[in-house]
């Protein structure tokens, strides 16, 4: 078989979380393939992926995209259809939004990498668009747009050859919504830079690391640690953070985005990692474990493929801040044990995505090639 000329497809790139680290490695398996994203904010991302070709839409450089790239919803369908990529044999896109929708050449083979459906239209649409969260003249107007990005979501879904799912909760949803069945790959962590410090520094301090967007239900740990008095660090950014600065505390502080080395400080003195939102998957609460640090996450989603409870860390059902200061008050008598939390995050680890992934793909182009 010969080498397949290949494309990298991503939804866009602005900042650094669990999808941009997918496509790192995406990146190390095909070091030539050019990557097509709706915009990219230069200097957004690491080396790695800003040493390469990027191929942008017509969207890049519209005015004040880089903060309010989401007013520009409506056209992330038509910007994704009109990448050319009739040169590339293989098309793997890794997407939450729309790039899954892009149109490849009949023969050439389309893997998606999928973390989420579109939140916005299907499961998550009341997170983002209740009638609390929407202007009178937004109201009659947001619920049609979204509709018409849910007809186009579905039907587009048809164009992907074979759908890999960051976890089976993932997956699950593919099957709802796009009734096609995924592989599950989970993402990977960089366990060989993530790891615990040499000399254990425990503090009191509670931490969560996130994109503040409104599914992530950051409110409630600044609520709960509201309540109960305890200190939280809330390390991201995103368009919740002022009101989530005037809800909080004094014991609450934020810290923006962190590079890379104070990420992992932070991690390894928190006395424990919060993950209060229903998560796809959740690459933060493994980068936390693999620091040795405990996560206490709210019971469903991708935490329950990411915590193991009672050893790397509890589970709490009750989505509320008083659901979650009453699990802060059960974890005070938790004893992680750092070597399980350690032990259960290597099996994430970015060695084991890259060969589940490039054992994927290299059955999607057999079975297409069989089918031919």
């Amino acid at each position: 078989m010969k080498t397949p000329k290949v494309a990298l497809v991503h939804d866009w790139l602005t900042g650094q979380r669990g999808g941009e680290k997918v496509l790192e490695v995406l990146a190390e398996i095909f070091p030539e393939a050019p990557i097509y994203t709706l915009f990219h904010i230069p200097g957004s991302q690491a080396p790695a992926i800003e040493g390469r070709v990027i191929r942008t839409s017509f969207l890049q450089g519209f005015p004040l995209l880089k903060k309010h790239y989401r007013w520009y919803l409506p056209l992330f369908p038509v910007a994704a259809e009109l990448f050319d990529l009739r040169d590339f044999d293989l098309v793997v896109s890794r997407s939450h939004c729309v790039a899954k929708g892009v149109i490849t050449r009949p023969d050439a083979v389309h893997v998606s990498y999928i973390h989420a459906p579109v939140r916005y239209a299907w499961g998550q649409y009341h997170d983002y668009f209740g009638p609390d969260k929407l202007s009178v003249l937004a109201r009659p107007v947001i619920p049609l747009l979204v509709h018409v990005l849910r007809l186009w979501d579905e039907s587009s879904a048809s164009r992907v050859d074979r759908y890999i799912a960051n976890s089976a909760n993932v997956a699950l949803r593919i099957r709802k919504y796009y009734r096609r069945e995924a592989e599950v790959i989970h993402p990977p962590v960089d366990t060989d830079f993530f790891r615990p410090a040499p000399k254990p520094a425990g503090g009191d301090e509670f931490l969560v690391v996130s994109a503040l967007v409104p599914y992530k239900r950051i409110d409630i740990a600044v609520a709960a640690c509201n309540r109960s008095g305890r200190m939280l660090l809330v390390v991201g950014d995103g368009p919740e953070y002022k009101a989530l600065k005037r809800m909080a505390g004094p014991t609450v502080r934020f810290a923006g985005p962190l590079g890379a080395e104070d990420l992992l400080r932070v991690y390894r003195e928190s006395r424990a990692f919060l993950l209060p939102g229903e998560e796809d998957f959740g690459i933060a609460a493994l980068e936390a474990q693999a620091c040795g640090t405990p996560v206490l996450a709210y019971g469903r989603g991708g935490a329950l493929e990411t915590v193991v409870p009672g050893r790397t860390g509890l589970l709490f059902h009750d989505q509320t801040a008083a659901g979650l200061a009453a699990a802060l008050d059960k974890f005070d008598r938790f004893v992680c044990n750092k070597a399980a939390a350690r032990s259960h995050a290597l099996r994430f680890s970015r060695q084991a995505f890259k060969k589940r992934m490039e054992g994927a793909l290299r059955r999607a182009r057999t079975g297409s090639k069989a089918r031919t």
